[in-house]
Parts: C-alpha cells; sequence; structure tokens
C-alpha cells in the first residue's frame, strides 16, 4: 500500500512576462528564494541576457536554454529499496515531471558554486557550458547514470 497519496492535481505555473516560456517561469520559481520573486527574475534574465548575447538574439537563447535543460535532464536514476536487511540501490526511470525538475536543482546548485561575480553570471555561464555537454550539471547527470548502469543488476528488485 502506498504511503503518500497521488497527485490528482497539477498546479500550471504560468508564462514569464518577458519570453512567454513556462520553462522559465519555473526556473524562476526554482531560483526564489524565500518569496522573492523579482530577485529571482532578476537572476534569471540576467543569466538569459548572457546567453543571447552569446548566442546573438532571444530567440536563439531561448533554443539554448532548452538545450542546456535537456542535456542536464536525467533518464535514470537509483532509489533506495530495503531487502531482507540489507538496502539496495535500484535503477528506476525518471518521470518527466522529476526529471526537469532535478535538471533546474543541479543547473543551479552548480552554478551556485562558481566563481563569478553575481548569482545571474554563474548562471549564464552555466547554462552555456550545459549546452556544450560540460559544466558540473552534465557531471552530475553522467555520475547519476554510471551509478545506475553500475547497480543494474540489482533491478530485478523493482517491483
Amino acid at each position: 500500500m502506498a504511503r503518500r497519496r497521488s497527485v490528482n492535481f497539477i498546479r500550471e505555473v504560468g508564462v514569464d512576462p518577458r519570453y512567454g516560456s513556462e520553462s522559465i517561469q519555473k526556473l524562476i520559481n526554482v531560483v526564489m528564494w524565500r518569496g522573492k520573486k523579482n530577485a529571482a527574475r532578476h537572476i534569471v534574465y540576467e543569466a538569459l541576457e548572457l546567453i543571447s548575447k552569446k548566442a546573438g538574439g532571444a530567440e536563439k537563447a531561448l533554443d539554448l536554454f532548452d538545450k542546456a535543460v535537456e542535456q542536464v535532464t536525467p533518464v535514470v536514476e537509483v532509489r533506495p529499496r530495503r531487502v531482507g536487511g540489507s538496502v539496495y540501490q535500484i535503477p528506476r526511470e525518471v518521470g518527466s515531471r522529476r526529471a526537469r525538475s532535478l535538471a533546474y536543482r543541479w543547473l543551479i546548485a552548480n552554478a551556485a558554486e562558481r566563481s563569478d561575480k553575481t548569482m545571474g553570471l554563474r548562471l549564464g555561464h552555466e547554462l552555456l557550458d550545459a549546452s556544450e555537454g560540460r559544466g558540473g550539471a552534465v557531471k552530475k547527470k553522467i555520475d547519476v547514470h554510471k551509478m545506475a548502469e553500475s547497480n543494474r543488476a540489482f533491478s530485478h528488485y523493482s517491483w
């Protein structure tokens, strides 16, 4: 029997005012800290301005942003499962909503570890690196996939 109820209602996030994109609005919501949405918007828009300068336009910046998020989005992850007194790491497929959520989280966490001057510049550089297939967030995805591959022998425990 499931310990948690399934979610029947999924809340609409809306679109951001500048680009009209739902994914950018979701990133703003994830960046937001202590309810300061204007500060989060400033950070994300500063990152997107940096990307648009490198890419050469707002439309290309959105394409680069989508490519970066897609590069970081995981396909499989490991989940712990207790079987007979020992805990096994069992590889499982990741749902699309959780995968996107993990991608945003990893991008922000690895951007925060960078040494640029502002968080907007850090996030912009992390997005640029992720779109090219390098950076801390892409490394995290590769590590998660390697962990799932190495624990593939325990996949028969996922029922």
